[in-house]
């Protein structure tokens, strides 16, 4: 047996030869965490969106501008990451502790990868944790200890669901769950939420089909689909927009290229 036969090393309750989101995500970032599996996805993604390792970090500096916003702008300082995914760079908590350290932070994912590596980038972070959960269940994820143990639920919190929502069917009905989150949070919360949108755009269709192939995972949505999703809640300017749209850095210069017209995203805040 040649060495790339022999099989790879995973911990208990990973299976190597199943990709997962997460660490697919790490493939396409370029990082060490994932399996040949995982590898394997990701080129057939990049095979079929070239874009798509843009697509991934377009979603990274969304995530950022969010973070920042909520708690430099919003005065939020309680964060649940939902399908935050492996540590990367610019981490939701280190955002949001860059612009105030005393910010709590809670990382949530259903791979068990993920609270390992996280506890380890965290242990010397009071501020923050990470728990391996499904964040369809919602009173698993709000019951966990290590939430109680650092978001008070009576005060203003942020839930964010940037990437995770187009991972559900609409059997799934992910808009209830959006609801059931928010109504368990205290008036002036918030929701950051994105979906990839359907249209009539190739590259939308490519991914769609081929992350559905995959991963079983990938249901795009249209404009006011998504846009439902922030039902009840008071939209942040300019509302529910592409990425590269939403408060940028800079000026978003000209039209946008077809592949930042995949994902469509929103602030808002819980009245």
């Amino acid at each position: 047996m040649s060495v790339t036969d022999e099989p790879e090393w995973a911990p208990p309750g990973v299976d190597p030869a199943q990709p997962s989101v997460a660490r697919v995500h790490d493939a396409l970032l370029g990082g060490m965490e994932n399996f040949a599996a995982d590898r394997s996805v990701a080129r057939k993604l990049k095979d079929t969106v070239p874009e798509v390792v843009d697509l991934v970090w377009c979603n990274r500096a969304f995530i950022g501008r969010v973070v920042d916003f909520l708690v430099r702008e919003a005065g939020i300082r309680q964060i649940i990451d939902l399908g935050a995914g492996l540590p990367t760079i610019e981490n939701t908590h280190e955002v949001a502790q860059f612009a105030d350290r005393a910010c709590k932070v809670v990382y949530v994912d259903i791979d068990p990868m993920v609270e390992p590596h996280a506890r380890a980038l965290l242990s010397a972070n009071p501020n923050a944790g990470a728990v391996t959960a499904d964040a369809r269940d919602v009173d698993a994820v709000l019951g966990h200890p290590v939430l109680h143990g650092l978001v008070d639920l009576s005060q203003p919190t942020a839930i964010m669901a940037i990437g995770l929502l187009h991972l559900f069917s609409d059997k799934e009905d992910p808009h209830a769950l959006v609801r059931r989150y928010m109504s368990a949070l205290a008036p002036g919360s918030y929701l950051a939420a994105s979906n990839m949108l359907a249209s009539a755009n190739p590259k939308a269709k490519a991914l769609e089909v081929m992350l559905q192939a995959t991963m079983g995972a990938g249901f795009f949505r249209d404009r006011a689909a998504v846009t439902a999703f922030f039902d009840g809640l008071v939209l942040v300017e300019p509302g529910v927009v592409h990425f590269p749209e939403w408060h940028p850095d800079e000026r978003v210069p000209g039209p946008l290229a077809p592949w930042e017209v995949l994902l469509l995203g929103g602030v808002a805040r819980k009245p």
